[in-house]
């Protein structure tokens, strides 16, 4: 089947099917011409490289990953012994960027609440009593000049220099 069928098939744009082509996680057959032609093996591998990606993998890991996994029902299963343990470091690496994400969105939340706040569709400023209270969160990278809002100028549009 050509591109366009693999597209609807499975749900992936072409763009990420070239780019697991690319990866060496699809290995569609050429024609003479360079068109891609795709087998119902390459349908197959989509579904567990698509869960793997929602799971925050990148495509370089789960090449590395696939071979190693097996589908049961709607789950992948590992099959070589050392794979839970590199997962287990993956998982980690996913739990601080979601740390780290919670600590920017934490910062992010005190300057906003610090502005004017809008109220029936028109800018108005709401007294800071008024205000819920702004969680004391701590940034991630320290306080490093312009990597957090005390090392950026007041009034200025970006970080210090």
């Amino acid at each position: 089947m050509r591109i366009g069928e693999m597209v609807r098939r499975t749900g992936v744009s072409e763009r990420l099917l070239r780019h697991s082509e690319e990866q060496g996680l699809l290995t569609p057959e050429r024609l003479p011409g360079g068109y891609r032609v795709y087998g119902e093996q390459d349908v197959e591998t989509v579904r567990p490289v698509r869960s793997l990606l929602a799971a925050g993998l990148a495509t370089d890991t789960i090449a590395k990953v696939l071979p190693c996994v097996r589908e049961e029902g709607e789950r992948l299963v590992p099959v070589c012994a050392d794979l839970v343990a590199g997962l287990r470091k993956e998982r980690e690496r996913i739990s601080r960027a979601i740390d780290g994400l919670q600590a920017s969105r934490g910062l992010l939340d005190i300057v906003v609440e610090a502005g004017p706040r809008r109220e029936h569709g028109r800018a108005g400023v709401t007294r800071a009593a008024d205000r819920p209270p702004t969680p004391a969160v701590r940034s991630p990278v320290g306080t490093e000049p312009g990597l957090s809002p005390a090392g950026w100028r007041a009034g200025a549009c970006g970080p210090r220099r």
